[in-house]
């Protein structure tokens, strides 16, 4: 397996998707491979800085650069970064996807540029409308996939459905939850609530789920998502993406406040030294890096939108991620599921 990773993508590049890559070279399965796709000078010439080596692969063989000369920056419009800069880094990354010379790419690079990469240069699945990203968020006891949180903005009833669909067939065949339970993202969980999409896309999910195998139990409130009862969470790309990042800074809020009260005395430090496994289990659990990227669901080749400000830490374990979601085959079982309800419905 050939894991290809934007080296110049996002806010902390190069330095955080070399170390990152550097940790998860020995979590990976001993024949998958990194490739670092950037700027070959630069990306040795840091190599040599932080880990005192001439070129990447003196530090492991399965890690290796293919040598990219442009960059795709974040504030570059996504279409025209896409169609001129043929030799960026992740222009060439999609590339070596579409031709087979990659099993997935990764890259925490500009999002609308990812997207319209994806779309454009890899293609949709057949069947699908619109591809989305599909974030993993911790839950009571278990994990909460939430989608869309960020590619479409704007949407249809329809793509809620096809949504619903995907992470359906997603979490069967990743993580073998059978039925999976998929709630729609609302202010209230009566039928009659919400704006537009959400009451119509609530009757097309409601006529639609048992057809297409959806386990729907009705509308969620943000504040039961993270119950454990439902394993997805449906909404359009602007919502979601507020839903997400919301969650990510309440998290980070609790771990400081938490840390803020346990130094607070003495006392309070002396009470918290047998509380430590307890609250080291409670930090892990709070953590969103361990949970990766983000999956761009319904494309016909893996890709994974990782955190634009992503660490060492977070590419780490995107990249450990990604092998696992070309080792459950997601993307084939997907295309297959689509293509099966095509000849039903033909």
């Amino acid at each position: 397996m050939v894991i290809l990773l934007d080296a110049m993508g996002g806010d902390n590049a190069p330095d955080a998707n070399i170390k990152g890559a550097v940790k998860a070279v020995n979590e990976i399965g001993k024949t998958t491979e990194i490739l670092l796709i950037g700027k070959e000078e630069v990306i040795n010439s840091r190599v040599k800085e932080l880990f005192n080596k001439e070129k990447i692969s003196d530090i492991s063989p399965k890690l290796k650069i293919y040598n990219a000369t442009e960059t795709i920056e974040m504030e570059d419009t996504p279409t025209l970064a896409i169609k001129h800069k043929k030799d960026s880094s992740m222009v060439v990354g999609f590339n070596l996807l579409k031709e087979g010379k990659g099993d997935v790419f990764i890259s925490a690079g500009n999002s609308g540029a990812l997207l319209t990469g994806a779309t454009l240069l890899v293609g949709r699945i057949k069947g699908i409308d619109r591809p989305a990203l599909a974030g993993i968020l911790p839950a009571h006891k278990s994990q909460l996939l939430l989608m869309d949180c960020g590619s479409n903005t704007n949407c249809k009833p329809i793509n809620l459905l096809q949504f619903a669909q995907m992470a359906t067939i997603y979490l069967r065949n990743t993580f073998g939850i059978e039925r999976p339970a998929i709630g729609l993202l609302n202010i209230g969980t009566e039928e009659t609530k919400g704006n537009e999409l959400t009451r119509e896309s609530y009757e097309l999910l409601k006529e639609k789920s048992e057809e297409l195998g959806i386990n729907f139990i009705g509308n969620i409130e943000g504040r039961d998502a993270f119950s454990g009862k439902v394993h997805a969470i449906i909404t359009d790309g602007f919502t979601g993406n507020i839903f997400l990042k919301t969650t990510e800074g309440v998290g980070r809020l609790v771990k400081v406040s938490l840390s803020d009260s346990l130094k607070r005395n003495i006392l309070s430090k002396l009470g918290s030294i047998t509380c430590l496994p307890a609250i080291n289990r409670f930090a892990k659990t709070m953590d969103y890096k361990i949970y990766g990227g983000a999956l761009f669901l319904g494309v016909k080749k893996p890709v994974v939108k990782a955190h634009g400000s992503s660490d060492e830490k977070l590419f780490e374990y995107t990249i450990i991620q990604a092998e696992k979601f070309v080792e459950n085959k997601a993307v084939e079982k997907m295309t297959e599921e689509f293509l099966k309800q095509k000849e039903n419905n033909a």
